[in-house]
């Protein structure tokens, strides 16, 4: 039996179709711009599309291309904060529309995964302006009128969802054209510089004794739904005498989440650096021992190993890619047999949702 079949889930074969290893390039980009591509056709709002038998080939292209995939982070049964990636009407105001499309009650609400919510509160309207890396988010009043507990999770999901494109940095929320230096209901702070990833997600501050000598990283672990794993952003406090970052992920995802969650990791806890990692022009190297390998004798590492690593270091700036070699060999490959000696970059959308 493979040694992953130690997991809680099967994790075999997963996510192939969404994600392709085939070397330079092959995860896509890392964000996306919130840019209009240049001849576009738009869908009416509410516009239903006829499910017959008999729609052609060029129909189903024509649909196709108007239509977007967009991450929004929508929260999971167990109340984490997680991108879906769900395709939506191509439009020119792509960051007003992700966010109307978090509120709860709208346009998405029949095709929201299973098990996955919405917090914005029904009824907002949104309104969004981005300047110099800026996105001023206006809400209507209706914005007010949430649980507490959902709280930390709205400042996420907004924040989260806009800085996945280009042109945001940072974002400033208002109510009514007023801006916010703290949430409605449990009155999270909010700083004058605006939020953003720095601030975390799904923090995890299990034995964190001393907050004042740590520093936050977010790793990806994982979760299902339905039998189907997908990537969990966390971040967790590592300690300041932990002087390189990359080495505090991997061995953050070596570790776990901790036996108290409902997560889990594809990395086991006999994986470990056999050299200290290096970047360069933004691509880090790691050298792992044989530990990290699904099967040693073909030198093959499983996708989710490999997905995890890769989502977890890319979340830090100056990564852009990462290189993997095995006591020194580069001539590994991944679970379809394809070579990873070039390397392999951020996939273009974390968890793509089925309906």
């Amino acid at each position: 039996m493979s040694k992953k079949a130690k997991l809680a889930f099967t994790l075999a074969g997963v996510l192939t179709a969404s994600m392709v290893l085939t070397g330079c390039g092959l995860f896509g980009k890392d964000k996306e711009s919130v840019d209009p591509p240049g001849e576009i056709t738009h869908t009416k709002e509410g516009e239903e599309v006829e499910n017959s038998s008999e729609t052609t080939a060029d129909e189903t292209a024509e649909e196709t291309a108007d239509m977007e995939m967009r991450d929004l982070y929508l929260v999971d049964k167990n109340g984490y904060v997680v991108a879906q990636s769900i395709p939506l009407p191509k439009t020119k105001s792509v960051a007003k529309q992700v966010l109307s499309y978090l509120v709860t009650d709208g346009p998405i609400s029949e095709k929201i995964p299973n098990g996955f919510r919405t917090v914005i509160p029904a009824g907002t309207e949104v309104d969004v302006d981005i300047k110099d890396g800026v996105a001023v988010v206006d809400f209507s009043e209706e914005f007010s009128d949430y649980q507490e507990a959902d709280e930390k999770s709205i400042l996420q999901s907004v924040t989260w969802t806009l800085t996945q494109f280009d042109s945001v940095d940072s974002v400033e929320l208002r109510v009514n054209g007023h801006p916010l230096t703290e949430m409605p209901v449990g009155k999270t702070p909010i700083s004058e510089e605006g939020l953003t990833r720095a601030d975390g997600i799904n923090t995890d501050m299990a034995n964190v004794a001393d907050i004042t000598n740590t520093r936050p990283v977010t790793v990806y672990y994982l979760s299902q739904a339905e039998d189907e794993p997908y990537y969990v952003p966390v971040t967790k406090r590592v300690s300041n005498t932990e002087t390189n970052d990359v080495a505090a992920v991997i061995k953050q995802l070596v570790d776990g989440p901790g036996l108290q969650t409902t997560l889990s990791t594809a990395l086991f806890n006999d994986v470990k650096l056999m050299d200290e990692p290096k970047i360069e022009d933004g691509n880090v190297v790691l050298n792992f021992n044989e530990s990290i390998l699904e099967n040693s004798d073909s030198k093959m590492i499983s996708d989710t190993t490999l997905r995890s690593i890769v989502l977890s270091l890319t979340e830090q700036k100056d990564i852009k890619s990462v290189s993997i070699s095995v006591d020194g060999n580069s001539e590994i490959v991944n679970e379809d047999g394809e070579s990873l000696t070039a390397p392999v970059t951020r996939p273009e959308k974390v968890n793509t949702a089925s309906f």
